[in-house]
């Protein structure tokens, strides 16, 4: 026994398979106009941030705040927190969260943490990757102009560290900058995407 599968009109008819070519064919300019009408990706940014290996007797994972500003220093936006987010027998790592100095002094004691998106655990050593795109929580759209990407670190029985990395925006075409700590911080490097 052989099926066939007719194609039925608006109106429950059958339809014969070369009188559906036409009405295929002139879909067809909608269906690539809709994908011409998709929007077009915003910009944004991809970070990527070291933790260097340190060699002391009593390591704790550093406090790391990275943010953007103008160049009059006020506060753009913080893209990350990384801080001690349990309790635990000493208090909640809140309460350290104003030995990053400059961060505190300039945006973060006016925040309410935790923050969605932006504020997260503490990191182990190594190279973290982290992404923002412009109009989100993190990367608010920026006007043309000049700013400076902020990294500080600070450390329970350890040192702190400031990092910053100036750019201007929109970037033209992808561009990488970057910087270097030499304690607290390691490799800086800052992708800024069209």
């Amino acid at each position: 026994m052989q099926f066939r599968f007719a194609h039925l009109s608006e109106r429950g008819l059958p339809v014969p398979p070369n009188a559906r070519l036409p009405r295929l064919a002139s879909l067809l300019p909608l269906a690539l106009g809709a994908g011409l009408a998709t929007p077009v990706l915003a910009g944004g940014l991809d970070l990527s941030l070291e933790l260097p290996r340190l060699n002391v007797s009593e390591y704790h994972r550093p406090y790391v705040a990275a943010w953007i500003e103008k160049a009059d220093n006020t506060v753009v936006s913080t893209l990350t927190v990384w801080y001690q987010t349990r309790e635990t027998a000493e208090g909640h790592g809140t309460k350290w969260l104003k030995d990053m100095r400059q961060w505190w002094r300039r945006t973060g004691r006016e925040l309410t943490l935790p923050i969605d998106g932006v504020s997260m655990a503490t990191k182990p050593v190594g190279k973290h990757q982290l992404s923002f795109s412009e109009g989100s929580k993190a990367l608010p759209n920026l006007a043309a102009g000049s700013y400076k990407l902020v990294v500080e670190a600070a450390r329970e029985v350890g040192g702190r560290e400031v990092v910053s990395v100036p750019f201007d925006w929109p970037p033209k075409q992808a561009t990488t900058l970057g910087a270097a700590g030499k304690e607290e911080l390691g490799d800086i490097r800052l992708t800024l995407k069209p």
